[in-house]
């Protein structure tokens, strides 16, 4: 009776073994490359540089940076649209920088929602 399922020996074969030390190899640079994200610093601006902010790949404040030209108490929401755009701005640059990693790591091909 022939026996079903698993290789010969409990080994794999050398087409699996080499896709298994290549997951483990992606995996490795995943880790150092969201390692260095988290370091990496990113700037935004709105409103001419009325407003800056800095903040890291894992989206902690550094510093925010605002003109006292800008600050009027008579117009707060002048201010307050000024610090979402740039906000959004730099989250969006993070988001790109995620992306790109994960791009270059994999070659372009999709694997379903793999991000930093």
């Amino acid at each position: 009776m022939a026996k079903r399922g698993g290789y010969p020996g409990g080994m794999m074969p050398g087409n699996m073994n080499n896709l298994m030390k290549q997951a483990q190899r992606m995996q490795r640079q995943m880790e150092e490359s969201q390692k260095a994200m988290e370091t990496r610093e990113f700037t935004a601006t709105a409103g001419g540089n009325a407003i800056s902010i800095t903040m890291t790949g894992k989206r902690e404040v550094k510093n925010v940076t605002i003109n006292p030209e800008v600050v009027d108490p008579e117009d707060v929401e002048d201010l307050q649209d000024l610090i979402m755009a740039c906000m959004n701005d730099i989250l969006t640059q993070i988001e790109d920088a995620n992306n790109e990693a994960v791009n270059n790591m994999t070659g372009g091909m999709n694997f379903g929602g793999l991000n930093f």
